[in-house]
């Protein structure tokens, strides 16, 4: 990472942008690389661009947020995308999550919350507001599908904690010096374990029984 933390901002509402600049402009460690209005100009302009976070609307006109998170990661993977949004979305959040988005913050936050969100995500680790921690609970845990005593080996801890910090299945492979199928089954058992069948799912779990932190 450069001496400051790039930022790109991606929002079709210019006078949102704005005002989001002059919040980041009074955070010192920040400097702010460019401004794009939709997804498709995004994924043009991160070619010619360094940049270290990217703070993504979701719902933008052409190419949306998720799509946008999706392409970009693909050819970028150093980014780290937060997702920006005017809603509590639960659909957008999981599709978010899943695109590979670090992070998820509702458009109201305060400079306070965003500075902690930007420093958290910037040491690769996720961040979602506080708003959708009910979402997490109501959604995978119920007394219906939650398991009871449930026990994770420590490979599968470190997977777990691979896949927060938005590893994908071969990065988690060449990291821990082991197959990609070996991977792909570890991840299953976590499923089976925890009940869930996404990455939301096994997030929300893990951030509930304190196994990885946001």
């Amino acid at each position: 990472m450069a001496d400051k933390l790039r930022i790109i901002i991606v929002d079709d509402h210019e006078f949102f942008r704005r005002g989001l600049v002059l919040v980041l402009s009074k955070l010192k460690y920040i400097e702010v690389v460019g401004e794009v209005a939709n997804g498709l100009d995004f994924t043009s302009f991160i070619d010619n661009c360094e940049a270290d976070i990217v703070l993504m609307d979701i719902s933008m006109p052409g190419l949306n947020g998720i799509e946008a998170t999706r392409l970009a990661l693909e050819k970028h993977p150093h980014l780290k995308i937060i997702a920006l949004s005017s809603h509590e979305d639960e659909k957008n959040l999981e599709a978010m999550i899943d695109a590979g988005a670090k992070g998820f913050m509702l458009k109201n936050i305060d400079k306070d919350t965003l500075d902690h969100a930007l420093q958290v995500v910037a040491q690769d680790k996720p961040f979602f507001s506080e708003e959708f921690m009910p979402f997490f609970a109501k959604k995978y845990f119920t007394e219906k599908n939650q398991p009871v005593n449930t026990i994770i080996t420590k490979r599968e801890l470190e997977v777990l904690e691979s896949i927060a910090l938005g590893f994908s299945n071969q990065e988690i492979a060449d990291k821990l010096f082991i197959s990609l199928r070996t991977v792909t089954n570890h991840r299953a058992a976590l499923y089976q374990k925890t009940g869930v069948n996404n990455t939301a799912g096994l997030l929300a779990f893990g951030i509930k029984n304190k196994w990885i932190k946001i």
